[in-house]
C-alpha cells in the first residue's frame, strides 16, 4: 500500500443468505483510494454499494478478500482494535443523521473526540469551532429532536469531519435533503477535502453531485467498474 493511498480493498466477496438461498451481492471487488481522491458510486438499489461501503468501514467483514486503512489490515482485528482504526482515519455519513437524541449538537459532533484521546474542553472547543462554520453556532444547545432536518443532517457531516479523518464514506448523503442543504453539505465536505486531503467515497444516486467527483464508479452484480464519465 503506497503512502498516498488511504484506502485499499482487494477482491471482496460477501454473500447473504435469504430463505436458505444464497444471495452473491459482491463478487470480487477491487478499489484504491487516494489522500484527497473524491469519487462517487453509482447504481441500482440493491446492487451492493451500502454492503461494499460497510467493508470498507469495518462495519461489516467480507467473507473473501482483505480491506486495509491507512496501511491497516482489517482483517483478524479485534472489534476493539476496529474501532479505534475507524476513529481515527474515517467519518461517516448517512442519508439517516443516526444523531444521538439525548446529546446536544455540540456533544454530537464532539462525540468521536470523547472516545479518542482528546480532552473533554479541546473535544468541545472543536465542536464548537466547526459548527459555527457550517451557520449552526446557533444551535449548540439544540438536541437532534429540535433541530431541521437540513440541521440535522448538517450535523451529522460535521461529526463526520471533526477528526479529520483520512477518508470519509458516505451513503446517499444527500437523499433527503433538498437543493440548498445538499450544496452545504457538499462545500462542507469539499472544505475539508482541500484543506486536509480527506478522501471522500460516495455511494449516490445524485448525479449532479457524482459529476463533482474526480472518479465515478458504478455497482454492477456485485463488481465495481472503473472509469465510467457521467454526461
Amino acid at each position: 500500500m503506497s503512502d498516498s493511498q488511504v484506502l485499499k480493498a482487494r477482491g471482496l466477496h460477501r454473500t447473504y443468505h435469504q430463505g436458505g438461498a444464497p444471495i452473491e451481492v459482491l463478487r470480487g471487488v477491487d478499489l484504491d483510494v487516494n489522500r484527497s481522491e473524491r469519487l462517487a458510486i453509482l447504481g441500482a438499489s440493491g446492487t451492493g454499494k451500502s454492503t461494499l461501503l460497510h467493508l470498507l468501514g469495518g462495519l461489516d467483514q467480507p467473507d473473501q478478500g482483505e480491506v486495509n486503512i491507512c496501511g491497516q489490515a482489517l482483517k483478524g482485528q479485534s472489534q476493539r482494535s476496529l474501532a479505534r482504526i475507524r476513529n481515527q482515519h474515517l467519518g461517516f455519513v448517512y442519508q439517516f443523521h443516526h444523531l444521538l437524541p439525548e446529546f446536544t449538537a455540540l456533544d454530537n459532533v464532539a462525540m468521536p473526540l470523547y472516545l479518542s484521546s482528546c480532552s473533554v474542553s479541546d473535544a468541545k472547543n472543536r465542536a464548537r469551532a466547526l459548527l459555527e462554520r457550517i451557520g449552526l453556532g446557533h444551535r449548540l444547545t439544540h438536541k437532534p429532536g429540535q433541530l431541521s432536518g437540513g440541521e440535522r443532517q448538517r450535523t451529522a457531516v460535521a461529526r463526520a469531519l471533526v477528526t479529520e479523518p483520512a477518508c470519509v464514506l458516505a451513503d446517499e448523503p444527500t437523499g433527503n435533503l433538498d437543493e440548498e442543504n445538499s450544496e452545504q453539505m457538499y462545500q462542507l465536505m469539499l472544505e475539508l477535502n482541500q484543506s486536509q486531503g480527506t478522501a471522500l467515497v460516495i455511494v449516490t444516486h445524485d448525479l449532479i453531485l457524482a459529476r463533482k467527483m474526480d472518479r465515478v464508479l458504478v455497482m454492477t452484480h456485485g463488481v465495481l467498474d472503473e472509469d465510467v464519465s457521467v454526461g
